[in-house]
């Protein structure tokens, strides 16, 4: 595969992100608010909690972080998990009619998400070789867009607070929340799992 191909499928990578990761769940959010859905409420809320292991990523990336690589890799796995582990969540959905717009559009999107999740999974492997070796032109690529959105957030950071959004800070920031994460994680699977099982319940 050519330099040029490979960018392409990277920034491919980034765009069916930007639509099935964020645009689409947070369309949903909106309309699942103003409709008061709690079914959907409570899957979306689930979902975004664990998503925003990609928003780690793109912090750590930022600053060219080896560790932001392996995360690109992780989060797509566990984001998925989120949408289709619950019993209580997936039985509520089957039994929603299938005229009704927005439990369909939930069934829908956790499919192409799924379908998403691959090729992301499929492209964020080949770039682990870049947590040994951050030069090389393919793994310079990866930093494209995380450095793209740092640059609008730190334009944005400036005006409204007249401070610097550095590289260094984003990534200071991206490993603060990823302890955290951590220890949210490791809390789910020692505490709650054991207790609950698959059933989301109110979580």
């Amino acid at each position: 595969m050519n330099e040029l191909t490979y960018r392409a499928l990277v920034w491919l990578t980034y765009r069916l992100a930007a639509t099935f990761a964020v645009g689409v769940p947070l369309v949903l959010l909106i309309w699942s608010s103003w409709r008061r859905e709690p079914l959907v409420l409570r899957l979306l809320g689930i979902y975004w909690k664990v998503a925003s292991l990609m928003a780690i990523s793109l912090l750590l990336l930022t600053d060219q972080r080896p560790l932001g690589y392996a995360m690109a890799v992780v989060a797509p796995v566990l984001m998925v998990i989120s949408l289709w582990f619950w019993v209580d969540i997936n039985e509520e959905l089957a039994d929603q009619p299938s005229w009704r717009p927005l439990p369909l559009a939930v069934k829908v999107w956790r499919w192409a998400f799924s379908g998403f999740a691959l090729i992301s999974l499929g492209m964020s492997v080949t770039g682990l070789g870049c947590m040994q070796q951050l030069e090389s032109s393919a793994c310079l690529t990866w930093l494209e867009a995380p450095q793209s959105i740092h640059g609008l957030a730190a334009t944005v950071f400036n005006f409204l607070f007249g401070g610097l959004w550095t590289e260094a800070v984003a990534a200071f920031v991206g490993y603060v929340a990823l302890v955290a994460y951590l220890a949210g994680l490791l809390q789910w699977l020692l505490v709650r799992l054991p207790r609950y099982g698959r059933v989301a319940g109110d979580f």
